[in-house]
């Protein structure tokens, strides 16, 4: 008696978590294939972007190696000149390598606008020989291709403070439908098994049979990676998430760490024409091996964000973001105040500095970029496939009740 309790009360829980599972499908299924569709068009920006901008990433400039490099602040006012905008130059990033070109950005974002294309009021980048302060290339990243798929992805193209909650329920429902595509795949019985793991189509004929085992076999093999990949992008609609992901690495810790504390205390007549050149030749002494590092200019933006302190951004992988460094610097005077390496980092930040290379798949380079291609199009195939089936059944329900009539 108590084995067949048992056995009606797993079939009960499945039947309700089969109709949650077609319901939710049905009700998120094409905003699924939309955002798993631009994700993975995004998936090799990198690659693309580097092969179109091949000429003006490297400035060119013959024997540099005996040459002086321009001061930052004279490269501005040249930046300036070539580029005249209504808006002052947000920040630079300075490649260690010297062949490369300096990456001069302007940037603002109006927080009150409703959609994207208001809310960025200007989003340039100039490419720029750092030795003659000649402009090579300039680049309108709001209107460029990836950066549209990238925020269509994001939040629809609408105010990414709320429009990323748009994007980010449907994703919290499609996390719990992995889950539950797990459970409904969980195979009774050893006969069944064997039809959950592979395609077994050398005498199925019938297109609903195949793409029912579509359905379910890719379904689950995705499932793992689909889970990291919806974890990772939901990390930047919910900051419930930011924080579960924190304390489950750092072991328990609460509270995330905050240096906002150290800050310039010199004068402000100390801060001369090169105090940004002195900061830039102490990044460049400590870290001869990294990639790049950013210095904001300093100027005032529509944002009215404020920075509790003077902190430098330094990248150390070309295709990657979560290993870096933070400095902060005192700015008037040039003086490093605070130092975090990589090393210095628990678990916990390490992994909120790694969140953005897991969703994107760049975390390990060109491999993990194919595994998260090939995966996005996999997760846009579910709903395609899913509604077949529900389609298929419905078509075959409303068959049999005009038959019986």
């Amino acid at each position: 008696m108590t084995k067949n309790k048992d056995k009606k009360q797993k079939s009960k829980f499945k039947k309700l978590i089969g109709k949650l599972h077609l319901w939710f499908g049905l009700l998120i299924g094409s905003i699924v294939f939309f955002i798993s569709i631009t994700g993975a068009l995004y998936v090799f920006k990198d690659e693309i972007e580097g092969i179109q901008r091949n000429e003006c990433i490297y400035h060119n400039e013959p024997n540099y190696q005996n040459k002086e490099k321009l001061t930052i602040k004279t490269l501005e006012r040249l930046v300036e000149q070539q580029v005249p905008e209504k808006y002052p130059i947000h920040w630079v990033n300075i490649p260690i390598d010297h062949a490369l070109s300096y990456q001069f950005y302007y940037y603002e974002r109006n927080e009150h606008a409703w959609n994207y294309f208001d809310e960025y009021p200007v989003y340039k980048l100039a490419y720029v020989n750092p030795y003659s302060g000649k402009v090579l290339q300039v680049y309108d990243e709001k209107n460029g291709f990836f950066n549209i798929v990238k925020m269509l992805h994001w939040s629809f193209l609408l105010n990414s403070d709320w429009g990323k909650w748009v994007t980010g329920i449907p994703v919290l429902i499609f996390v719990f439908m992995l889950i539950s595509g797990i459970i409904l795949w969980w195979p009774k019985n050893k006969a069944a098994r064997k039809q959950r793991f592979w395609f077994k189509w050398k005498n199925i004929k019938n297109w609903k049979r195949k793409n029912y085992d579509m359905h379910n076999i890719i379904g689950f093999y995705t499932s793992f990676f689909a889970l990291i990949f919806s974890i990772t992008g939901l990390f930047y609609a919910f900051f419930f998430i930011q924080a579960i992901i924190y304390v489950v690495f750092s072991g328990g810790n609460t509270q995330y760490p905050d240096f906002s504390h150290i800050k310039t205390t010199a004068p402000e007549e100390l801060r001369t024409e090169t105090t940004l050149d002195k900061i830039a030749k102490t990044v460049e002494e400590l870290y001869p091996d990294a990639y790049m590092f950013a210095l904001d200019l300093g100027h005032e933006h529509i944002d009215d964000h404020e920075h509790p302190n003077f902190e430098v951004y330094v990248r150390h992988l070309s295709y990657s973001y979560h290993k870096n460094s933070n400095l902060i610097f005192d700015e008037n005077s040039g003086e490093l105040l605070h130092t975090r390496n990589p090393e210095d980092k628990d678990l916990g930040e390490k992994m909120i500095n790694a969140n953005y290379d897991i969703h994107v798949g760049s975390i390990f380079g060109l491999p993990t970029k194919i595994i998260a291609f090939i995966v996005s199009l996999l997760c846009a195939s579910l709903p395609v496939t899913g509604f077949m089936i529900w389609y298929g059944r419905n078509k075959k329900k409303k068959v049999k009740s005009l038959t019986n009539n």
